[in-house]
């Protein structure tokens, strides 16, 4: 089993919504929790896109990175990710060059090809317009973000000559390829780009190794990336005990369930409430089955079950999802995962340690 020596860990931010709350609390927790986690040592702080969402407040990405990135100095602040098939490339690369430009070698550019939304909310994110055919289009456009973001499109381009930037930065954002499938392992291998797998989404754990594996071992390096490399980003609910992380935990679980069924919880529901929420025979198995790679307990625990995650996919490279109804149970759970990884040991010199 690896050592959490060896582990870096990345923030994953959903800006949950609590019941009663608002998205602007959301969003202001979601800079919040930033400057505490760059503090504790966390290496990354990826942030999600959501829309016409009740629980998730990010429909914005590129804006909330910038007010992290501005609000904290050195932890590196990305998007976990874009869903490039609601947007033009173009438009994703300017965006990501300005916000390098203000934050040079900080910004991670992860993008993703899922909605991110309903059917609807995703045909009104590009009306009047035909939504994209994803299988077919979306190869083009992520090379396509690729070359506006370095020297421009070949000269055989219908868009030559056009960049996204002028000439004379130094550096660029980094581009993850974000998925839970094989059909993005393959796309980030074929085109030499980092991969980082969903394993939080709670029901692709059993074949999620498979599909990194499969990412190894067709990865083709590229002038972006020499060999592979894989991230995979968790669930995890860490508390000073087993029976409070699962209180904790709850809000998340029941949250998911009911969105599954079809319905609004009008946001995350308090563990109060959660806890015993009640359940017949069938929602219990099914809950029990989409939960079952979650991370839950005391400090030793969650630290078994990263490091047994890491061994399971062959990467030190971690992210951690942690929902919480109470802000003050999401800051303790990230406090006691980077006490327990003993994760400031991996601190760059430049990283802050405020």
């Amino acid at each position: 089993m690896p050592s959490s020596k060896d582990i870096k860990l990345t923030v994953v931010d959903q800006s949950p919504i609590r019941r009663g709350g608002t998205p602007v609390d959301a969003l202001n927790e979601s800079v919040e929790l930033a400057i505490h986690t760059e503090n504790l040592g966390y290496s990354r702080y990826w942030v999600a896109e959501h829309h016409n969402s009740n629980s998730f407040s990010g429909t914005s990405p590129e804006i909330l990175i910038g007010q992290i990135a501005a609000k904290t100095s050195a932890i590196r602040v990305g998007s976990a990710g874009v869903m490039l098939s609601h947007y033009s490339a173009l438009k994703v690369a300017e965006q990501f060059s300005v916000l390098d430009s203000f934050h040079p070698d900080r910004i991670d550019l992860g993008i993703g090809r899922a909605p991110g939304s309903d059917r609807k909310t995703a045909a009104a994110l590009t009306y009047p317009r035909p939504t994209m055919d994803v299988f077919s289009d979306f190869p083009q456009m992520v090379s396509d973000l690729l070359s506006f973001l370095e020297d421009g499109v070949q000269s055989d381009h219908a868009l030559s000559g056009i960049k996204a930037q002028s000439s004379g930065k130094e550096t660029s954002p980094s581009v993850w390829l974000l998925g839970s499938s094989d059909y993005s392992a393959r796309l980030a291998a074929e085109m030499g780009l980092p991969f980082s797998f969903a394993d939080f989404f709670g029901n692709t754990s059993e074949y999620g190794p498979q599909v990194t594996d499969l990412y190894r071992n067709n990865f083709i390096p590229s002038d972006y990336l020499p060999e592979p490399k894989v991230n995979v980003s968790l669930q995890v609910i860490c508390a000073d005990t087993e029976d409070h992380a699962r209180f904790v935990g709850s809000s998340r679980n029941i949250n998911k369930i009911i969105s599954t069924m079809g319905k609004s919880t009008k946001g995350l529901l308090p563990p109060e409430e959660a806890s015993v929420w009640p359940m017949d025979d069938h929602v219990r198995a099914y809950m029990e089955q989409t939960t079952q790679s979650y991370i839950e307990g005391n400090p030793e625990q969650v630290k078994e079950g990263i490091l047994a995650s890491s061994e399971r996919y062959q990467t030190s490279d971690i992210g951690i999802v942690s929902n919480c109804y109470y802000f003050d149970d999401r800051k303790r759970s990230y406090e006691l995962v980077a006490k327990s990884m003993d994760i400031r040991q991996n601190l760059q010199p430049n990283v802050t340690t405020g």
